[in-house]
């Protein structure tokens, strides 16, 4: 089997189009994932499960029960098929390549130009999990051992660190400068994991302050020297 040399990305899919078609158990999970990514989402199929029609009966997206036409496909940034019928499900991904569109057939990964990891989320954490389709199953067994590997402690410090982000950006002149004071932190002692997991958010939020201060003062040590002040 080849390496796995797929581009791995992260999109915004946020207010865009997208369409799956299928709107059975497997769908359904496309589905869950294209919301939680606050896509805009469209799907065609000529039967659904119970809950899929509950998600358009409450506006979450919109469902047309009728055959897949090639024209569903207008306006859309990407399509998710995933039907038990193989003539349909070719056909999806023809005319999606056609339009040079992402497009994903379901448990069919030569008919895929983009693979759906399995992924684990946590406030700003999102972390993903791919074997390039040689076994979901596998993938998703490693997705249930991240959770416990990057769990809440992670979540928060992501947080945190989120929040003093504009401070750095104004106070360290550099990329460089900003680089080795967030991964002071991250990597640095004590370790604001472990703190975390203790309960020491105090503690975290007072090496934040002196790790700021120190890497200010860093700064501004090199700024003087620059300018012979």
């Amino acid at each position: 089997m080849k390496a796995n040399n797929l581009y791995v990305a992260c999109i915004d899919l946020s207010g865009k189009r997208c369409l799956v078609v299928g709107a059975g158990p497997v769908a359904l999970e496309k589905i869950e994932g294209l919301l939680a990514a606050d896509a805009e989402v469209s799907v065609v199929a000529l039967e659904a499960i119970d809950e899929v029609r509950n998600l358009a009966d409450v506006g979450v997206l919109e469902l047309s029960l009728r055959e897949y036409r090639s024209g569903d496909l207008d306006g859309c940034f990407l399509v998710v098929a995933a039907t038990e019928n193989t003539i349909v499900n070719t056909k999806v991904h023809a005319d999606a390549e056609e339009r040079s569109m992402l497009v994903n057939v379901a448990d069919v990964p030569h008919l895929c130009n983009f693979m759906l990891p399995a992924i684990v989320r946590d406030g700003p954490l999102a972390v993903a999990i791919s074997t390039a389709g040689a076994s979901p199953a596998l993938a998703k067994r490693m997705k249930r051992e991240a959770v416990d590997l990057f769990g809440a402690p992670y979540a928060e410090l992501a947080e945190m660190l989120e929040s003093i982000r504009p401070w750095a950006k104004a106070a360290l002149p550099t990329y460089q400068d900003r680089k080795a004071f967030f991964e002071d932190l991250v990597n640095g002692a004590p370790d604001p994991v472990v703190l975390l997991e203790a309960g020491l958010r105090d503690a975290v939020s007072e090496l934040i302050e002196a790790k700021k201060e120190e890497h200010w003062r860093r700064a501004e040590a090199l700024r003087s020297q620059s300018t012979g002040a």
